[in-house]
C-alpha cells in the first residue's frame, strides 16, 4: 500500500485499503490538518481498465459481447448499451417483441444484482451487528445467524441468473442484444418457468422487508441521518409518463425538491450537458452537470435516483412501497417527494425488486411476448450514437462514433459508479466527521468498527471498481496514520 502523498502543512493521514464487501478494490484516505482535525476525505479508485482504448477499430456490432466483458456481475447493463447505441447506428426501429424481451433480460438483471448487494455484501453489517467480528462479518457469517434470511437471498439472485441464462443462453458474457433487436425468441417452457419461479420470489422480498425496515426507526437511525445524506441532483430514465423505467425511456434530472431540471437529456444523442473531469489521486473520472459546474454539478443516479426521478412505478405492491418508502424517509423540503439520505439505497433496493418482479409478470403473460419478430435491419443511420441502459448501479452511457466501415473511432463509457463518484466522495468525508472524536490525539487506537463504518459508506452505492470480483470472506485492510512529513505513527493491519 502506497499511502496518499501529504498536502504541505497537513496532518496526518489514515488511509484504508483495499475495501471490502465491494466489487473491485478502492481505498480512502482522510487527511487531517496540524491541529488533529479533519481537512479532507478522498476515496480513491487505482485500477485502469482501458476498454475503451481496445476497442477502438472494431465494428460497432461487436461491442456488445466485448464490453459484456467490463463486468461478470452486470454483463447485461453493458450488452444493452451497447445494443441501443448500435440501433442508432444501424437506423434500426428495434420490434415490439424484442423491446419487451430486453426489458425482460434488464429486470432479471437487477433482480440478481441487487440481492447480492442487498443479502450478501450489506446486510452482515446491520443484522450481525458493526462491531462483530469482522471474520464472520460476511455471507457465511450470516448463513450461521440467518440461515432462512441468507437461503433466501442465494435462491433470489440464483432466480435472476437462471432467468437471465434461459433467455439469453448465458448467465454471464452472452451476446443475445444485439443491434436491431435481440438473437432470439423466448420459449413457452421459459415462459412457465418464470411464472413457477415468482412465488417464492416476492416471499424472500417480504421476509427481507421485514427484516430491515424496522431496523431503520432504531439502530440505523444514526446511520440513515449521516451516511451520505445530503442535497444533489438525481438523474435516472423514466417512461413518456414519467414512470419508473428500466428499458427505453427519456433521461431526467431532478434537484432535492423535485423540481425537474431538465428533462430528455441525450434523446438525440446529445451529452453536452454531462461534463467529465479527472483529479490526480484517482483513476475514476468525476462527472457533473456541466450547467452547474463542478463540483456543484454534483448528482446521483441508482435506485435512490431512480426513485426519486419517477412519479410511480406503476404496479400495485411496488406502489404501495414507493409511497411507504417516501413516506419514511422523504425530506420536508420536498414535501416527503424526495429521499436525500444514501444509507436508503438499501431499502430502494428492495422496493425495486419489488418492481422487477411485477414488472417480469406483466412482461411473460403479455401475448405479444411470443409474437412477431425479434431483430430489426437498418437504413443506415448516424456516424455518431449514444446508448442508455439503466444498470443495477444507475444510468450507463455508450457513446459510440464510427467510420464509414461501421469501424470505432470514438469510444466513451460513463458508468453508474463514475456518476456517483463525487456522492461517494462527500459520504465519507460526512461518515468521518459524525463517527471519528475530532481531534485525534497524536497516539490513536485505530477502531475496526469505525474502519467498516467507512467502508459501509461506499456500499451504499454498490460500486462495481473493476469488473466482477470481490471478497467473499475476509479481504486483508491496512491502515496507516502519518504525520506530515509522511512518517508512520501507528498502523494497524488485518490478516
Amino acid at each position: 500500500m502506497t499511502a496518499a502523498e501529504p498536502s504541505p502543512g497537513a496532518g496526518r493521514t489514515i488511509t484504508v485499503a483495499p475495501l471490502t464487501r465491494i466489487e473491485g478494490h478502492g481505498r480512502i484516505t482522510l487527511q487531517l490538518d496540524a491541529s488533529g482535525r479533519l481537512a479532507q476525505a478522498r476515496f480513491h479508485v487505482d485500477e485502469f481498465r482501458g476498454f475503451e482504448a481496445f476497442c477502438l477499430g472494431r465494428p460497432y456490432g461487436e461491442m456488445g459481447a466485448l464490453t459484456a466483458r467490463i463486468c461478470g456481475i452486470c454483463p447485461v447493463s453493458h450488452l444493452l448499451a451497447a445494443g441501443r447505441a448500435g440501433d442508432r447506428l444501424l437506423g434500426a426501429v428495434v420490434p415490439p417483441a424484442a423491446q419487451r424481451l430486453r426489458t425482460l433480460l434488464n429486470l432479471a438483471q437487477i433482480c440478481q444484482s441487487h440481492a447480492l448487494s442487498f443479502f450478501h455484501l450489506s446486510s452482515p453489517d446491520w443484522l450481525l451487528g458493526w462491531e462483530s467480528d469482522p471474520a464472520r462479518r460476511n455471507l457465511f457469517g450470516l448463513i450461521a445467524n440467518d440461515p432462512e434470511l441468507a437461503r433466501a437471498g442465494i435462491r433470489l439472485r440464483q432466480f435472476g441468473q437462471e432467468l437471465i441464462e434461459r433467455l439469453a443462453g448465458r448467465r454471464i458474457h452472452a451476446g443475445w442484444v444485439v443491434p436491431g433487436g435481440v438473437r432470439t425468441g423466448i420459449s413457452e417452457m421459459t415462459r412457465c418457468w418464470i411464472l413457477e419461479q415468482l412465488p417464492e420470489a416476492r416471499t424472500t422480498v417480504q421476509l427481507a422487508l421485514a427484516r430491515f425496515v424496522p431496523l431503520l426507526d432504531g439502530p440505523l437511525q444514526r446511520e440513515l441521518a449521516s451516511f451520505g445524506s445530503f442535497e444533489s441532483l438525481f438523474l435516472a430514465l423514466v417512461a413518456a409518463d414519467g414512470r419508473w423505467c428500466c428499458g427505453d425511456g427519456s433521461l431526467r434530472l431532478v434537484d432535492s425538491l423535485g423540481r425537474v431540471v431538465a428533462d430528455g437529456l441525450c434523446d438525440h444523442g446529445d451529452t453536452t450537458v454531462l461534463a467529465e473531469t479527472s483529479e490526480a489521486w484517482s483513476a475514476l473520472k468525476f462527472p457533473y452537470y456541466r450547467p452547474f459546474g463542478y463540483p456543484e454539478g454534483l448528482y446521483r443516479v441508482g435506485p435512490l435516483a431512480r426513485l426519486n426521478v419517477c412519479t410511480a412505478i406503476g404496479t400495485p405492491w411496488a406502489d404501495r412501497e414507493l409511497e411507504a418508502f417516501r413516506a419514511r424517509h422523504g425530506t420536508a423540503a420536498s414535501s416527503g417527494r424526495i429521499v436525500i439520505a444514501s444509507f436508503a439505497y438499501h431499502h430502494a433496493r428492495l422496493v425495486e425488486i419489488v418492481a422487477c418482479l411485477e414488472g417480469i409478470e406483466q412482461l411473460v403473460v403479455h401475448p405479444a411476448l411470443l409474437r412477431g419478430p425479434v431483430r430489426a435491419g437498418g437504413t443506415g443511420g448516424s456516424r455518431e450514437a449514444v446508448g442508455v441502459s439503466e444498470a443495477p448501479r444507475g444510468t450507463l452511457f455508450h457513446h459510440y462514433s464510427v467510420d464509414a466501415n461501421g469501424l470505432l473511432t470514438r469510444v466513451n463509457l460513463l458508468i453508474a459508479t463514475g456518476q456517483n463518484n463525487l456522492a461517494m466522495n462527500r459520504t465519507v468525508a460526512q461518515i468521518a466527521r459524525e463517527w471519528i472524536p475530532w481531534p485525534l490525539p497524536e497516539s490513536v487506537e485505530i477502531a475496526e468498527p469505525l474502519l467498516n463504518r467507512l467502508e459501509a459508506g461506499i456500499r451504499c452505492f454498490d460500486p462495481c471498481l473493476s469488473c466482477s470480483t470481490h471478497a467473499a470472506g475476509l479481504m486483508p485492510l491496512r491502515v496507516t496514520l502519518l504525520d506530515s512529513r509522511g512518517q508512520v505513527l501507528a498502523e494497524r493491519q488485518r490478516p
